[in-house]
């Protein structure tokens, strides 16, 4: 029997959500993670610093210890010093949106105007506040993050002091950028390292696979498995899991998002010993992040080992990526 130890595992883009699916879902990720960047596209978004404090309470509040810190993050504005001044302490990061790209998202971003962002973007710079970017344009689905890659050229060559967070990327193009500048770098969620679009609807429409980003292609999931089985020094584990009820997944308008964070670690450990990379794993779900973003989670060990788990079929009304199947790795202990 094998098995696997991380220290300080960190989920570096997650959603909480608010109210009932806060109180559900909390709880799985505090369990096996010492802390995640937690996203702020609640309704209505989490903009000023009484939010971010408030929604930091409701998060501690619905976890069951303390060993799970939930880092905070802005939805971006064009905020001014003074006000990023107040609040640095309060945060990690500021998360962009493209209007209506996503969920929650339609008070986002409209046009990428440097100018017109430049004074706030001056100011992250200087304060050290990471810059995290849902980067796809409104073009057709497959390429909106491929015509993104202009916009993060042009960001990254007028603040090149400012640490821009590629999030959740689908794509080789966006592999490719990380080497080409220094300011770029990338989270990568469990669900693009292992599925392709076919995987969505090459058959029968699978709602629970259905995100956004959408799943690409084969070759651009195989660049997204290299980068992240080598724990590229610019890569940091991000699941994206995005909680939804089940009927808002399996309706018309089938919402975006996968829920994976019952299950992160338990299929990461799968993967990376099914490519002889589990010497990499505790870089990519931890380390990496902590040298990022200069953080120093609370100490947390997961031992994990390759025996069976079988995924519930439901998570308090909301459905896990493998529902009802049966994974290689379980998690062991907690301490």
């Amino acid at each position: 029997m094998k098995t696997h130890t991380l220290l300080m595992p960190l989920d570096m883009h997650l959603h909480l959500r608010d109210g009932v699916m806060l109180e559900n879902v909390a709880p799985l990720s505090a369990y096996s993670f010492s802390g995640a960047l937690v996203m702020p596209n609640l309704v209505p978004p989490v903009t000023t610093k009484e939010d971010v404090i408030a929604y930091k309470e409701r998060i501690m509040a619905s976890v069951p210890n303390d060993y799970f810190e939930p880092y905070m993050t802005l939805f971006y504005q064009n905020y001014d010093k003074a006000f990023l001044e107040s609040v640095v302490d309060d945060i990690l990061a500021i998360k962009l949106y493209p209007a209506g790209i996503t969920t929650n998202s339609e008070g986002g971003v409209k046009s990428f105007d440097i100018e017109a962002m430049r004074p706030t973007l001056n100011a992250m710079s200087e304060l050290d506040i990471p810059l995290c970017i849902h980067g796809e344009t409104d073009g057709f689905v497959m390429d909106r993050e491929a015509e993104f890659m202009s916009i993060y050229e042009l960001l990254a060559q007028n603040f090149p002091k400012l640490k821009i967070v590629m999030e959740h990327i689908t794509t080789k193009a966006a592999v490719d950028m990380l080497d080409k500048y220094e300011n770029l770098y990338a989270t990568i969620t469990l669900h693009h390292l292992l599925i392709t679009l076919d995987d969505v609807v090459g058959g029968m429409m699978k709602p629970h696979l259905f995100c956004k980003p959408i799943a690409k292609r084969p070759e651009d999931r195989e660049a997204l498995l290299k980068v992240a089985l080598e724990a590229h020094p610019k890569v940091m584990f991000g699941s994206d899991s995005a909680p939804h009820p089940q009927h808002k997944k399996e309706s018309c308008g089938c919402a975006a998002g996968v829920f994976t964070a019952p299950i992160a670690l338990q299929v990461l450990c799968e993967v990376f010993d099914e490519f002889n990379a589990l010497e990499n794993l505790q870089d990519f779900v931890s380390d990496n992040a902590q040298r990022i973003y200069g953080i120093c989670p609370e100490f947390k060990e997961i031992t994990l080992v390759d025996l069976p788990f079988t995924v519930p079929e439901s998570y308090s009304g909301v459905i896990p990526m493998y529902a009802g199947e049966t994974i290689g790795w379980s998690i062991e202990s907690v301490e």
